[in-house]
């Protein structure tokens, strides 16, 4: 059971992906920088490079107790079967996150919301789909207040090799900015319905 208090990220995808590291970076920028607790965990499939994998962060303002998340409120997947095998398990209420260019969803669950970004592609244009996870945590912190953008930003930078900042910071800038303009579109699709 989820306590009010508590976030559970589910961030899924395969050895090779940076999937750890970006659970990791998330934990960093919740602890480090925001002054919350957070655990991570993280799960292997049999190899570790090309198979699933998943990092589970659970962020709150108090003492977490139960390091597991049985029940994402937030699931992010960068892999087909990630995504096919965690779905059924989001949260009612949820939040559900793709990599659009990696993984084709089922009809979503109308109490979700949803947001999709060609992640892969960013970090491709950018020189190094590695880089994927970081235009990812850019476009989390955008679409969703669970630490605040500076600390995400600072957690990057304490994380990735200092030869690859400036890179790592131009793909985490550009899941930022993705993330704003899916904001400020659904923003004025509401007001339009009005």
């Amino acid at each position: 059971m989820i306590k009010n208090n508590e976030t559970h990220v589910l961030i899924t995808g395969f050895g090779g992906q940076g999937i750890i590291m970006a659970g990791d970076i998330l934990g960093r920028a919740a602890t480090l920088y925001d002054r919350k607790f957070a655990t991570m965990t993280q799960a292997y499939g049999p190899e570790a490079r090309g198979s699933a994998c998943s990092a589970q962060v659970i962020i709150s303002k108090e003492e977490i107790l139960f390091p597991y998340v049985k029940e994402p409120q937030v699931l992010i997947c960068l892999s087909q079967e990630g995504y096919s095998r965690n779905v059924r398990n989001l949260n009612s209420r949820g939040i559900l996150i793709w990599d659009t260019d990696l993984v084709q969803t089922k009809k979503p669950d109308l109490s979700w919301k949803t947001y999709h970004i060609p992640a892969t592609r960013f970090a491709e244009e950018l020189g190094n789909k590695m880089m994927a996870n970081i235009v990812m945590l850019g476009f989390l912190a955008a679409v969703y207040d669970l630490v605040s953008i500076q600390a995400m930003r600072e957690a990057v930078l304490a994380s990735v090799p200092e030869p690859t900042r400036e890179t790592n910071t131009q793909a985490f800038e550009r899941g930022l900015e993705y993330g704003k303009a899916i904001l400020k579109s659904r923003a004025k699709k509401d007001i339009v319905g009005d």
